[in-house]
């Protein structure tokens, strides 16, 4: 007959665990108490077994069947394993036997919320509520069901219950951050994160997260202030040195972000974002052995990243080195086909090459994607001008009014091409157009075509408009 011990919660949780697997080794029946099962089932879980630990369970229920805690730690398990409608069942048994545990209603409202079945999610978050003694997690995942049902008031409500609740629940800071963000109300997020630090001032996550919101609206120096703040609390935070770098940026002050972003390199390892933001920095200061070095260390330690690629390009073009830097854009472009930047430099560079054809056909990808960009459109129009295809230009510029009609660089251009068509009447009239619209540009018209300069009745038209 085989030999029953029994081992109480008393002793060591490393002892309970001894004694039970040399029962599984012995093949052998150990009783345990429920506290000692619990605490070896959560030995297997800190120790990422949740095979081993559902076998635990399995024997806890055998000994203790009417303990509804291992159905719910099984439940646990079961959703880890993905598997749903056991889940479900442990927990319709749990509820059978206590129906006032709480984790019962929290683990089946994660069930129904992986699932997007969200008012079932819901009801069961509303229970867990009234049961629990401790709530800031639950109100956390009711805010995460109404993010995810598009229903950001709502969400932002239940964050600030929970803050209310538990002022150090780092999650609801960073979610409430993300909801203003997705509302595009920055301002409120600045008077909540504002409020928050007059309670909490030593709340690092605040701080950054008014730092972000400063950022979003522009107002840099004040985002370096409050990053300032965050990193004296914790000065380990590589975030916040990261979001002040690019908020140095910003203000142009390249030096001193290239700074920040390299202290981020003493509490993190270095990533490719990093280095490409450094490799920027020393490109705008036009140190291009520089940014190239950190733009190379970029794609080494990240192939996929766009932005390196382009940047070596860039150093490239600007050292007059076209064809190399044809060969960078291009695989940045590989990486991100509808980015009208990257076809914009390809067209500038194949245009300097002489590759026209080249040139014409990426221009025209460029204002397809990004019909707002004025520069492009002139580039555009301005090769077709070159090689005497005036109708052409003409037509591209046409497009770009529809397009913008705002942009009086765009009507003076207009005007330049139908001066040297020789339709003069639609120039002049396009003319007034320009003047109308931006009477300080007119240079641009004398820019283009300098022999303008002493018709008498272009100069009385803009004398008019600009005296």
């Amino acid at each position: 007959m085989e030999e029953e011990f029994e081992f109480g919660f008393t002793e060591d949780p490393k002892f309970s665990v001894e004694r039970y697997e040399e029962m599984i080794r012995n093949h052998d029946q150990y009783f345990f108490d429920a506290q000692a099962f619990e605490n070896i089932i959560d030995y297997y879980i800190e120790k990422n077994d949740p095979p081993k630990a559902l076998q635990v369970a399995e024997y806890a229920r055998n000994q203790h069947p009417f303990a509804a805690v291992f159905l719910i730690k099984q439940a646990q398990l079961l959703v880890v394993g993905n598997k749903v409608p056991e889940a479900f069942a442990a927990l319709e048994k749990a509820a059978m036997l206590e129906a006032s545990d709480a984790d019962i209603y929290i683990i089946r409202g994660n069930l129904y919320e992986s699932m997007e079945r969200f008012s079932e999610a819901l009801e069961n978050y509303e229970k867990a509520l009234e049961l629990a003694e401790e709530t800031d997690e639950i109100l956390l995942h009711i805010a995460y069901v109404y993010q995810n049902m598009g229903d950001y008031d709502t969400a932002v409500s239940y964050l600030k219950l929970c803050l209310k609740q538990n002022m150090e629940n780092q999650d609801a800071l960073y979610e409430l951050a993300f909801c203003y963000d997705v509302m595009d109300n920055q301002q409120e997020s600045v008077q909540f994160y504002q409020q928050y630090i007059d309670n909490e001032p030593y709340s690092y996550a605040a701080w950054y997260n008014l730092g972000n919101a400063y950022t979003k609206l522009s107002l840099f120096e004040k985002a370096i202030d409050a990053y300032d703040y965050a990193i004296l609390i914790k000065d380990s935070f590589a975030s916040a040195y990261f979001n002040k770098g690019n908020a140095l940026v910003n203000l142009e002050k390249y030096a001193e972000a290239i700074e920040v972003y390299r202290h981020t390199f003493e509490y993190e390892q270095p990533n490719a974002d990093t280095y490409c933001a450094i490799g920027e920095c020393y490109e705008k200061l036009e140190q291009m052995d520089d940014a190239r070095a950190f733009y190379k260390k970029s794609v080494k330690m990240d192939p996929k990243l766009a932005d390196a690629w382009f940047g070596i390009g860039v150093t490239l073009d600007f050292e007059e080195r076209y064809f190399e830097a044809l060969h960078f854009y291009k695989k940045a472009l590989d990486l991100d086909i509808a980015n009208a930047d990257y076809w914009f430099a390809i067209a500038d560079a194949e245009y300097k090459l002489g590759h026209m054809t080249e040139a014409e056909q990426a221009y025209e990808k460029v204002v397809e994607l990004n019909p707002l960009d004025i520069d492009a459109w002139l580039d555009y129009s301005s090769i077709l001008y070159e090689q005497q295809r005036l109708v052409g230009a003409i037509e591209i510029i046409s497009q770009a009014i529809k397009n913008n009609p705002e942009a009086a660089e765009l009507y003076y251009r207009m005007v330049a091409y139908l001066f040297a068509k020789g339709e003069f009447n639609e120039a002049l009239n396009q003319l007034e157009m320009a003047l109308t619209s931006d009477p300080e540009k007119h240079y641009i018209l004398f820019d283009y075509l300098p022999q303008l300069q002493s018709n008498k009745v272009i100069v009385d038209i803009i004398n008019r408009y600009t005296k």
